[in-house]
């Protein structure tokens, strides 16, 4: 045997391969099953006021609260086009310090007495307001006879944060994956990048509420896709929004994790499977005001649960009795992802009804977009062309993590120290069910005439097994003195660690090489259709995000299996007190050095190649994203880092 045939072996013994897609989906369903119940016990106007109320708080204490509105506006107007039938301006503010806004504003001429607007809210194009789709919507809305702001959302349009003004060039593509980068880093805080998300959106209506033109009473909210999320965090945060009407976003969360489809880091909103949180909560947020459920019949977001949450909602609407007009209404166009113009149509309809208070006399034909480079509200294109004090989420990051930073320093230490025990160990053994580990040995050989080696599967839980080799050379008379390595990619990684491997076992220790949840010869068959395993919106990717949801992690999950090595290793000491240390490679470190914290067991850990800092995680500009996700445990900075965490063991 050699190390190309181990590293390729395959296990034989036991299908692994599915078993945290079974672990992750059946602890989803379970919430999603109880979040049924609960919706369906609420029959009263009572409780379903106290559903609102209590799912909003969750929302946006899972966002880690919205950021501060009292930063003033500073609008600043660019520029007017003059279009048949209306004008566009267009326009930048602050919503935050130093975080601008771009945005265009749709008026239909003639427009006098304070009259309707719409808030439109892209989804992710990286041209956003400037692209076709969203400009034809915009359209449709102000031959209406509605006014409409199109805003550019962070990572799109003219608010790309890894802009180069230098080169004119950005360093982490527009839209999705810009999104996912900087959302990453706000995890540690214990934040969501969805805060800057409905922040900005909030101060868009903010700023519609300046303008002459607009009845701030009337003001309505719509978007597809990601904006279709936006829209829908607005109908949940903001009671100012008047009628709403979701694009291609609305379904139910089971339909879609059972689709294998990953999401960006704003549309993952931690904690709130585990509370049974849906769309459903979404949706009755709006009741009583009326809201219009545009659904693309042939999406990637199941048809079958939007049909199923709408249908299931407008009960709500009914338990306030005389409302007028006001209820959840649906459209649904046979067609694939996308604001199509039998929504837009539908949207202008619906909005001209609600909030204009008659039906819109128009023409639709001759719609056709604009030149995006007309559209836009910098010099540059940019920004971050225009402007050297932009920021965006990175920034906002850093400076919550220095709020952060300073907090700590301000407690003492022993204090600290408990605080961060007790958080660390709800994190790592909340919820698992300990189980025997029901181990399964199998002597395989000889590694170069100088190492026996055996495979060995135990249950780490009682839904997931952990795997290992264990290596020994004759200089090792027994299991007593046991040294862990781990790494990525474990058991299939052994040759750039082989030497490190003999050396250890010829020192007469024995090495077991853990593979953790995930990983290794456990590593998930694969189920997202984009990107490979360990890339972004990848397969390991949509585990780790829906176990952000559950109010879990991987790297929390992940520490558990270590210390469950832990007493894998004591068992096969046959009841010795065994001498187990442990060396990791790489990222992987950051499980070891929080299984040492927890379990005095483990005598000593060498860590090489590994991660200084969560904090330097966070501040970093520029990271390397491979693995990244395994390390973030959700809010972990607001209690510890990892050099406080090698201070106190």
């Amino acid at each position: 045997m050699n190390v190309t045939d181990l590293e390729h072996g395959k296990l034989g013994i036991y299908d692994v391969n599915d078993q945290l897609k079974r672990h992750v989906y059946s602890r989803s369903a379970e919430a999603f099953a109880a979040g049924d119940r609960d919706r369906d016990e609420v029959v009263t106007l009572e409780q379903l006021e106290r559903r609102k109320s209590r799912m909003r708080s969750a929302f946006i204490q899972s966002l880690g609260g919205l950021p501060p509105s009292d930063c003033p506006l500073d609008p600043l107007l660019t520029g007017t086009l003059q279009r048949d039938g209306y004008t566009i301006d267009k326009v930048i503010f602050q919503s935050r310090p130093n975080h601008w806004v771009t945005a265009n504003l749709y008026i239909p001429a003639g427009t006098g007495a304070p009259s309707a607007a719409v808030l439109h809210l892209c989804g992710h194009n990286p041209l956003a307001k400037q692209g076709d789709v969203y400009q034809i919507v915009s359209q449709h809305l102000v031959r209406a006879g509605l006014i409409v702001l199109t805003i550019d959302p962070i990572g799109q349009g003219e608010r790309l944060s890894y802009y180069d003004r230098d080169t004119s060039a950005t360093r982490v593509a527009a839209s999705t994956r810009e999104h996912e980068y900087a959302g990453r880093q706000s995890l540690p805080l214990g934040d969501c990048s969805a805060r800057y998300f409905i922040h900005d959106a909030m101060r868009a209506v903010d700023y519609l509420c300046t303008r002459p033109e607009v009845d701030p009473a009337k003001i309505g909210v719509t978007g597809c896709s990601g904006g279709g999320m936006q829209t829908s965090m607005m109908m949940l945060c903001d009671p100012r929004i008047a009628a709403a009407a979701p694009a291609a976003f609305i379904m139910n969360r089971e339909s879609y994790m059972y689709a294998g489809q990953a999401q960006d880091a704003e549309q993952i909103w931690p904690g709130l499977t585990k509370l049974g949180f849906d769309h459903e909560d979404l949706l009755m947020a709006m009741a009583p005001r009326p809201a219009l459920v545009l659904a693309a019949e042939y999406d990637f977001f199941p048809i079958e649960g939007t049909r199923r949450t709408v249908e299931r909602t407008k009960r709500f609407w009914d338990m306030y009795g005389n409302c007028g007009e006001a209820e959840l209404e649906y459209f649904e166009d046979a067609c694939v992802h996308t604001y199509s113009p039998p929504m837009a149509k539908a949207a202008a309809v619906f909005f001209s009804k609600h909030l204009l208070g008659k039906p819109p006399v128009c023409s639709w034909e001759g719609i056709q977009p604009i030149s995006p480079e007309l559209l836009r509200c910098t010099k540059s294109g940019q920004l971050r062309g225009d402007r050297v004090d932009a920021h965006a989420i990175h920034e906002a990051n850093c400076g919550r993590l220095a709020l952060l930073e300073e907090a700590s320093t301000a407690m003492p230490e022993p204090a600290r120290k408990e605080r961060a025990l007790v958080w660390l160990r709800e994190r790592v053994y909340g919820g698992r069910s300990a189980c025997p580990l029901n181990t399964r040995r199998a002597l395989l050989g000889e590694l170069d005439e100088e190492l026996s080696i055996e495979r060995i599967l135990w249950w780490s839980q009682t839904s997931l097994f952990n795997h290992g080799l264990l290596f020994r050379s004759s200089e090792c008379e027994g299991p007593a003195s046991v040294t862990i390595g781990l790494w990525a990619r474990g058991t299939k990684s052994i040759g750039p660690r082989f030497r490190w491997i003999r050396e250890t076992c010829k020192a007469g220790r024995a090495v077991f090489v853990l593979d953790v949840s995930g990983d290794g010869t456990v590593m998930p068959n694969g189920v997202t259709a984009a990107g490979g395993m360990h890339d972004f919106f990848g397969t390991i990717h949509k585990f780790a995000t829906d176990l952000y949801w559950l109010d879990d992690s991987l790297a929390a999950l992940r520490t558990f299996d270590v210390v469950r090595a832990l007493d894998l290793v004591e068992s096969l000491s046959g009841g010795e007190n065994p001498d187990i240390r442990l060396y990791a490679d790489g990222r992987f470190g950051m499980y070891a050095a929080l299984a040492a914290i927890l379990d005095d067991r483990l005598k000593q850990v060498e860590t090489v190649n590994g991660i200084s800092s969560i904090a330097d995680f966070v501040r970093s500009r520029e990271y390397d994203p491979l693995d990244s996700e395994g390390i973030i445990m959700p809010g972990m900075l607001r209690y510890f880092d990892l050099p406080d965490i090698e201070r106190w063991t």
